[in-house]
């Protein structure tokens, strides 16, 4: 099942005339409405499912709108929800008191069409400015600080990487000195003989050679690390500019790279490079990077839930393989790039493909997901860099998430 986003909004009115024109009017605008009739129907809801959005009947049996807003805003999983009050109540003091408890907006009944979306759509923007200007502000500060700390260890391994050249150079010459010294001096002096063994000088001559090339292997692979922390830092640019995909989601597989390694109840995670030469466009590379982490740790997710289910049924013949496979290939008219990135991991539902984009909602327990990433990728793709993505999956057979994005950012060199 494949999913693309729309907003969410929940109605709590007790008045089914109210309800069924509010169906109408947000349903014929791509809206995804659910609805419940009282507050404390709205409150057991959101236990259950957050929306973008809600719009709350001020008069109702049971608790009103405005305690059923201030329990809202009292619980941190919904206080940052927009709620727009619905009342027939026009008079100042009411007006001011929905403020007060937490809400955004108001609309006065009989319910005007256009004043419904326009005011929804309005808050929904906002919404969505907020929460860009707090991953901006967030990933900005984090981009300072991987740059920061990758320009502090360039130096110093630097200077061992290039140390270590002449390093085994001078061993080499040392082990050959000592080699000479064995074959012209004469044998059985009682004092060479005692400290070679108390150092095991033929080991040592055996194995320093190979120490230094583990170092070596060691600081290469420190130097990647840095030039991956380089290339993710970019996470402050603000500019747009030609990158190559390829090179960004290769420094996010190395910074992701010890959680590909085998664990105790699995094997390593084999990922699957399918590059095409074509792999050059132009965007905000940092965001774009934030996209691909985004993604890849989600797969990684998926991957361990289906090893943790697997090991609870009956052990089968085939062993799973986990594996993530990335694709990139321009479309036919060469007018975009697309990028995929697929799983084999546990897959899922079609509620939770529906509501996969939604902000805030995880499928994570509490404290492991803050239900933002593919909001967030979301908006990356398509609102900043006028692309698409879309989710297609299947429950125990892994994911597969799809973006599509311009070679150039045509709209947005107008706005610069």
């Amino acid at each position: 099942m494949k999913n693309s986003y729309s907003h969410s909004i929940l109605i709590v009115d007790d008045n089914l005339t109210n309800v069924k024109l509010l169906l109408d009017i947000l349903n014929q605008s791509g809206f995804r409405v659910s609805i419940a009739k009282s507050g404390e129907n709205a409150l057991l809801k959101l236990q259950e499912t957050l929306p973008d959005l809600i719009l709350l009947d001020v008069m109702m049996p049971g608790i009103d709108g405005f305690e059923t807003c201030r329990q809202l805003k009292d619980n941190p999983k919904t206080k940052d929800i927009p709620v727009i009050f619905m009342t027939a109540l026009s008079d100042l003091v009411n007006k001011v008191k929905g403020l007060q408890v937490g809400g955004v907006d108001y609309i006065t009944k009989p319910i005007e069409p256009e004043e419904v979306l326009a005011r929804i759509n309005v808050h929904l923007q906002l919404r969505k400015m907020q929460l860009q200007l707090i991953q901006t502000e967030k990933m900005s500060s984090l981009g300072q600080l991987v740059g920061g700390v990758a320009h502090e260890i360039n130096n110093p391994i630097n200077f061992i990487y290039g140390n270590i050249f002449y390093a085994q150079q001078y061993v080499g010459d040392l082990l050959k000195t000592i080699k000479l010294y064995e074959q012209y001096l004469p044998p059985n002096i009682p004092e060479l003989e005692q400290w070679s063994e108390e150092i095991d000088l033929a080991f040592l001559k055996n194995d320093l050679p190979h120490l230094l090339s583990s170092m070596e292997v060691g600081a290469n692979r420190i130097r990647d690390l840095v030039r991956s922390l380089r290339v993710f830092s970019r996470l402050d640019e603000a500019q747009l500019k030609t990158v190559d995909l390829k090179e960004g989601i290769e420094s996010t597989l190395m910074l992701l790279s010890h959680r590909f390694k085998p664990t105790s109840h699995r094997p390593e995670i084999q990922v699957i490079r399918d590059y095409d030469k074509l792999s050059t466009i132009e965007c905000y590379a940092g965001e774009i990077n934030q996209v691909f982490i985004h993604l890849l740790n989600n797969a990684i997710d998926a991957i361990e839930s289906k090893v943790a289910m697997l090991k609870n049924q009956p052990i089968t013949e085939d062993k799973f393989v986990p594996k993530i496979t990335i694709k990139i290939e321009p479309n036919t008219d060469k007018s975009q790039l697309t990028i995929n990135i697929g799983d084999n991991g546990i897959g899922m539902s079609r509620e939770v493909i529906r509501r996969s984009f939604d902000q805030f909602f995880t499928t994570k327990p509490v404290g492991q997901g803050t239900g933002l990433g593919l909001a967030i990728t979301y908006a990356i793709i398509v609102d900043k860099h006028r692309g698409t993505l879309t989710c297609s999956s299947e429950v125990g057979e892994g994911s597969d998430f799809t973006m599509t994005l311009p070679f150039y950012q045509e709209v947005n060199h107008n706005r610069e």
